[in-house]
């Protein structure tokens, strides 16, 4: 497997990878392998047929240019907001609205019911509101006593 040289978009807007070898890959999709549990570390660079064209085992590694571009390609393609707060439950019974403070900023969604929060671990959440948006909830013990006492209600 080849290591990347250097990532960039092309003229249409496509991400291009060139490898150290030299090849030249148009097209190309950055994926994290485990986008809550490791999302520094095991990303993958695929060509436009699904073909893995080289493993990057974590994002430190890469020098600052590449890092950069490595992260702008993934933020583009994955859209999952982390809930950083809960400031308001609409009811108790769902479906219910939910007032919540992200890391994209304040976000009002409903959701439909309790199954839509799922666990990942003991620590992690994800919230899906009625339009099938993933909210995350990454370190539930490090929210606020009131967010978790609100969630607490729907678990």
């Amino acid at each position: 497997m080849s290591q990347l040289s250097h990532l960039a978009k092309d003229p249409r807007g496509r991400w291009q990878a060139t490898l150290v070898d030299g090849s030249v890959h148009s097209s190309v999709t950055v994926v994290r392998a485990f986008p809550i549990q490791a999302p520094d570390e095991a990303i993958s660079v695929i060509d436009h047929e699904g073909h893995e064209l080289c493993w990057i085992e974590h994002v430190s590694a890469l020098n600052e240019s590449l890092r950069e571009a490595v992260v702008s390609a993934l933020q583009a393609r994955e859209f999952m907001p982390e809930i950083l707060s809960v400031e308001q439950v609409s009811s108790f019974a769902t479906p219910s609205v939910w007032t919540v403070q992200t890391n994209r900023g304040r976000c009002e969604f409903t959701l439909k019911g309790e199954e839509d929060i799922r666990r990942v671990s003991t620590q992690t959440l994800i919230v899906a509101d009625a339009h099938g948006v993933q909210f995350l909830i990454r370190d539930l013990p490090a929210l606020n006593a009131s967010s978790r006492k609100l969630l607490d209600r729907f678990l």
